[in-house]
């Protein structure tokens, strides 16, 4: 697999999410637009089927025609859904319908507090008997279907919430367990193949130590065989990813001096190395260290890479509220702010080249091996970055 085919692919998985968002954002504006259409509509049924109640309650108390009692009656039974009450113009009971809650009915003061409501929702339709009478008043709430129906995208909201969570965390622990998959056969394969030519190299060095020896050209041997080491060192760091490293008390301080000393004699002239240590001496961990020389060699490679062979790297060791920090800062040319979040992800990468594994790699290193913290403390676009790698030290020693 290709650098860019592989990077296309974290790119595209990383999508799926926002993609799950947009399609549930989607479906509840839709059930939002579709369910406050469908409200109205059955509000404007029930308020003019109440009109025609109320029609009705008036024929009752002022026809004397049998025929049209009749057809007011039928029209009042025929409704089993809306909740009215029908008052008098001072208020007292006449007749009520589908109403759940008695108490509603027993208790004047409740009465009068459910009748109030109604009527801020002007809920209500006043109608005369004659001329000479105060109008009597017809009260109605919504039926349980109209209830229903407006509660509906609350609960879809929930329904849909709920499952968007889960795809979430589905596609979250899919998506963890693959990159574990790929990082450990990777890892593994790398570490497979370097082991040939660097057996052969070896020997090559061991060759040509003899044939140099007492030469002006033997310190090229002593490079050569540093080298080849730090190829080992590189292999063996590979074939530990997916399994439970080894750890050991060691000292944090000069594990970091022995690598700025191999980093910084590869490095350019006109980048300035310094290591402060403000620890009075308690910079032990338990740490394994071909892994923690690992994510400061990233950590470092990537300073070199941000100043482009020009400027200063600062590494400082600290005690600071019971652990042991270390701060990796660099003059480079900084992080944009919203990138940040970003740079720990697989894929990511500001370079032509690579997978962009590196800080990913160094993240799982350190949080889940040596359950510490890494993380960008501070950066300025044109001035530098600042990393923090964080160790408890209650926990790991």
């Amino acid at each position: 697999m290709s650098d860019k085919r592989a990077k296309d692919l974290y790119l595209l998985r990383k999508s799926w999410r926002m993609l799950l968002m947009i399609c549930a954002f989607a479906t509840m504006l839709f059930s939002l637009a579709f369910t406050y259409y469908l409200a109205r509509e059955i509000e404007k049924d029930e308020k003019a089927r109440v009109g025609e109640m109320a029609a009705a309650y008036k024929t009752l108390v002022s026809s004397s025609e049998g025929l049209e009692i009749e057809e007011a009656l039928r029209m009042i039974q025929k409704n089993e859904s809306i909740p009215v009450i029908w008052v008098s113009s001072n208020n007292e009971l006449l007749d009520s319908k589908n109403i759940r809650d008695k108490d509603i009915l027993e208790h004047q003061e409740s009465l009068n507090a459910y009748l109030r409501k109604l009527k801020e929702k002007n809920q209500v339709v006043s109608f005369k008997v004659n001329d000479f009478e105060l109008p009597q008043l017809l009260y109605y709430d919504a039926s349980f279907l109209l209830k229903m129906v407006k509660l509906y995208p609350y609960l879809l909201f929930a329904l849909v919430s709920v499952f968007l969570v889960l795809a979430l965390v589905g596609l979250t622990i899919s998506r963890q367990a693959e990159q574990k998959q790929l990082w450990v056969g990777m890892a593994k394969e790398t570490a497979h193949q370097l082991g040939t030519p660097l057996s052969s190299l070896s020997a090559w060095v061991d060759y040509l130590e003899v044939k140099f020896e007492g030469t002006d050209d033997a310190f090229v041997v002593d490079e050569l065989r540093k080298d080849v080491a730090r190829l080992e060192l590189v292999a063996d760091r590979f074939s530990k990813i997916g399994s439970k490293p080894t750890l050991e008390n060691r000292n944090v301080v000069e594990l970091i001096r022995g690598i700025v000393n191999y980093m910084s004699s590869r490095a350019t002239k006109s980048v300035a190395f310094n290591i402060y240590d403000h620890t009075d001496g308690d910079n032990f961990m338990m740490l394994n260290a071909s892994l923690f020389e690992w994510v400061m060699e990233n950590l470092i490679k990537n300073a070199l890479d941000a100043m482009e062979g020009v400027g200063q790297i600062n590494i400082t060791i600290d005690i600071i509220s019971g652990s042991l920090v270390i701060d990796v800062q660099d003059s480079g040319k900084g992080i944009a702010p919203n990138k940040i979040k970003s740079i720990f992800e697989p894929g990511f990468s500001t370079k032509k080249r690579g997978w962009g594994l590196g800080l990913t790699l160094s993240q799982r290193i350190i949080e889940q091996y040596h359950k510490g913290k890494i993380f960008v403390k501070e950066s300025t676009i044109g001035k530098g970055t600042t990393f923090r790698i964080q160790f408890r030290k209650d926990i790991v020693e």
